[in-house]
């Protein structure tokens, strides 16, 4: 008699469930997260879920000492090219966000009047040094002068100080003169994506996942351009 009465309450609770809209998977607490949940990274803090695309990794955001980050292997990244561009390479660099900059604070970090990326940028000594690693990784073989150790969502987007996911050897673009230095067209969308969060245009998230995308889209894609 005991055992029917489980039986009948047992399936009471199933009907209950289907009629809220759970399956019988979800009992117990076993069902997998729903698509798009955000899934911790290396840094062990959760990654930041964007309107589109893939969710980006959070980095351990500014330090007041930096160190000299491991790379990826020797040759172990390659580049892509879109609209004649240089593109990092996604599984070598899929970027990373810092946690000291949201949405709700964009007014006292990368918004505030006086700048804001001068006082958490890595000195020379330490991205002069991850920057020789990175070309390796990428198999770099042309002017290191010409060539800017990038961060794929630049610190003014609100983008990792230090994370080797965020940085990568970006090559000079098509046409460039060598010897004459840096001088990347990636750098005046991410201006211009800042101004247009600073403005309330896009917010935070797009922009950030928006470059990391592809940067040559970056602008259109979020009618920017």
């Amino acid at each position: 008699m005991r055992s029917r009465t489980r039986r009948v309450a047992s399936s009471a609770l199933l009907a209950t469930l289907f009629v809220a809209g759970c399956s019988p998977d979800s009992l117990d607490g076993l069902s997998a997260p729903a698509s798009g949940t955000p899934s911790a990274g290396p840094s062990g803090r959760a990654a930041s879920a964007g309107p589109v695309g893939r969710a980006i990794p959070v980095g351990a955001g500014p330090q007041k000492t930096y160190t000299t980050q491991q790379q990826p292997p020797a040759g172990s990244c390659h580049y892509r090219h879109e609209h004649g561009e240089p593109l990092e390479d996604p599984k070598c660099t899929p970027g990373a966000i810092s946690p000291a900059v949201t949405q709700a604070n964009l007014a006292s970090t990368i918004c505030r009047k006086g700048g804001y990326t001068s006082g958490i940028r890595p000195s020379t000594s330490v991205t002069g040094k991850e920057k020789e690693l990175n070309a390796a990784s990428y198999g770099f073989t042309g002017r290191m002068g010409d060539a800017e150790y990038d961060h794929l969502i630049s610190l003014q987007l609100g983008g990792d100080p230090n994370d080797y996911r965020n940085l990568w050897v970006e090559p000079a673009d098509p046409g460039h003169r060598t010897g004459s230095g840096v001088n990347n067209r990636k750098d005046p969308v991410e201006t211009k994506l800042h101004t247009a969060v600073c403005k309330g245009q896009v917010t935070l998230a797009a922009a950030q996942h928006a470059i990391v995308t592809d940067w040559t889209t970056a602008l259109a894609t979020l009618h920017l351009a």
